[in-house]
């Protein structure tokens, strides 16, 4: 297990790259099986997702649309507890299928929040992929079709994921030691 320092915090290894590697193609394999003969549009969670996007893409076989939007809750290690939208989805969804990839989902108000504003839109489908998901923090009734993980409510970094805008470099997911 490694050690890093990130800030004043010190995070030790939880998942390793080959874990997740092996995880995001097992989704993404997932995905194309379902979505076999259609078109999804991918919504990607800025900036935590990008990194889970970007590999997500390489194993999808099938045609595959993705934009982006930037929703934010966190200051530091906490939930602000209101979600701020600073770059907004300028896609047309009535119609298609959507998924919605999230690094990761711990209480579920991001997502609680952002879904009414795309159902209005009226898409044929919208399903939820996570790369992380932490069931003991979860506050609001969400299904997530496609979870790569389930952790316990420990702060994480790495592979997307940051600590007060460092950390989302790191090739594996730390934990706070």
């Amino acid at each position: 297990m490694g050690i890093v320092k990130v800030h004043d915090k010190s995070f030790e290894t939880y998942l390793t790259e080959e874990m997740i590697q092996a995880r995001v193609k097992e989704i993404g394999q997932s995905i194309a099986e379902d979505y076999k003969g259609r078109k999804p549009l991918f919504i990607v969670i800025l900036n935590g997702s990008f990194m889970f996007a970007a590999d997500l893409f390489k194993h999808l076989d099938v045609e595959a649309e993705i934009c982006f939007i930037k929703l934010a809750s966190y200051k530091g290690m906490k939930s602000t507890g209101k979600v701020v939208t600073s770059i907004g989805l300028d896609e047309d969804l009535f119609g298609k299928d959507v998924i919605i990839l999230e690094d990761i989902v711990d209480t579920g108000k991001t997502l609680h929040n952002f879904l009414p504003k795309l159902l209005h839109q009226q898409p044929k489908s919208l399903r939820i992929a996570a790369l992380l998901h932490k069931p003991e923090a979860t506050e609001f009734k969400l299904t997530l079709d496609y979870v790569g993980f389930s952790i316990p409510n420990k702060f994480v970094v790495g592979y997307g994921l940051d600590y007060d805008g460092l950390g989302r470099n790191l090739k594996e997911i730390y934990q706070l030691v």
